[in-house]
């Protein structure tokens, strides 16, 4: 497999990882957040603009480990 191939595949697993991992801690903060002030659980602004953060970066991610294990390896 071609060495740029193998980086943008670990990019994406490495970016999904995150995604999901930041997600399940902002749900669960959420969550939390919901039940002391007993109000119904969403996500504010902060989170949101949190979340959209994360998934811009998992986006460029992949093309950026492409490029360095086409660097290094290629």
């Amino acid at each position: 497999m071609h060495p740029s191939v193998e980086g943008a595949l670990i990019g994406l697993a490495i970016g999904g990882l995150l995604v999901l991992f930041e997600y399940l801690m902002l749900n669960k903060d959420v969550k939390e957040r919901s039940k002391r002030y007993h109000r119904k659980a969403e996500f504010d602004v902060t989170e949101r603009r949190r979340m959209a953060t994360i998934t811009r970066f998992a986006v460029v991610l992949p093309v950026a480990f492409a490029a360095g294990f086409w660097l290094i390896w290629g």
